[in-house]
């Protein structure tokens, strides 16, 4: 049996409920794959757990869940950061790399009712919590008549909001991810179609991010899932090349299928008024990927998405 390139590793999360789960996850699939690695977590706030009084979209800049696990990963505080991909900004940063994208869960979202309605039964004017741009988009060019207004908070914390009989959400909106890592499936009222939500690039997918070493890469390569690895660097590619962050109403989905990979792309209008919709197929390779995606967000661009993203405040 091969030893591991170090003898343990300190992995750096968030400390919500989900985060944890992750890095749990992730530190077991480390374990499997070498056997007598010791593992340790360590917990780190970032700027979006502690500032929960204002919408996402309203908080600016890059990297809201993800810059303080960076800092400490750069300092040698931590040697392997936890993300959820989605949080992760597009562009490089010095020093560091995603050394691993494990399997990728279901990525789609939910909408969690405490009536269990479904998007086609919530009632005319239905009030819808979200704090994302992309969902608020997709759900008003479905249903122009709903109220969007923010929710913030960890899962729980939004479930029990949506739960509520006296609070002011008909409905919110999840990924189907978080909610079955936490074991809450029973809240889930509704799994949204893709062709009515699109996700965001890597939405359901964890990325394990270390320093530029060789020892690092190494520990990590047991863990990486090929066919994860080549759809998210599709979908991050659309994105970037869109020159959008997490706050844009941006979506992608890509899939290897038949030894292809098959791209989504998707930008929305806020006030759903307008929706650009491209696909495109091309080599399941990484590279492939990367241009795949960065083609597909010229063709959007071409299509009407510029003047979309121009048009947001």
């Amino acid at each position: 049996m091969q030893a591991p390139p170090v003898s343990f590793v300190r992995l750096g999360t968030r400390g919500s409920a989900l985060a944890r789960w992750q890095t749990d996850h992730v530190a077991g699939l480390l374990r499997a794959a070498w056997p007598g690695l010791a593992v340790h977590m360590h917990i780190i706030a970032t700027r979006g757990d502690r500032t929960l009084d204002t919408p996402l979209p309203l908080l600016g800049g890059k990297g809201l869940f993800t810059a303080e696990l960076e800092a400490a990963l750069r300092s040698g505080d931590i040697d392997l950061a936890v993300h959820s991909l989605k949080d992760l900004p597009t562009g490089p940063t010095a020093g560091l790399v995603i050394g691993a994208t494990p399997r990728r869960a279901n990525p789609a979202d939910v909408l969690v009712s405490r009536d269990g309605r479904t998007l086609e039964t919530l009632p005319d004017g239905a009030t819808v919590g979200t704090s994302s741009r992309r969902r608020a988009a997709q759900l008003l060019r479905h249903r122009p008549d709903l109220r969007i207004i923010d929710v913030r908070g960890n899962v729980d914390t939004r479930l029990r909001k949506a739960l509520d009989p006296d609070g002011p959400y008909d409905a919110i909106v999840l990924a189907y991810a978080g909610v079955v890592r936490l074991g809450r499936l029973d809240a889930v009222s509704q799994e949204i179609p893709l062709d009515v939500m699109l996700p965001a690039p890597g939405q359901g997918a964890l990325a394990v991010q270390c320093r530029d070493a060789a020892a690092s890469r190494a520990l990590l390569a047991p863990v990486n899932d090929p066919e994860t690895e080549v759809a998210v660097a599709a979908e991050r590619a659309f994105l970037a090349g869109l020159g959008g962050g997490c706050a844009v109403p941006v979506a992608a989905y890509a899939v290897v299928e038949g030894g292809q990979l098959h791209l989504r792309g998707r930008v929305a209008a806020p006030d759903g008024g307008a929706q650009i919709d491209v696909r495109a197929v091309g080599a399941a390779s990484v590279a492939g990927a990367q241009r795949l995606g960065a083609d597909l967000a010229g063709t959007a661009l071409a299509q009407g998405a510029a003047a979309i993203l121009e048009a947001m405040p």
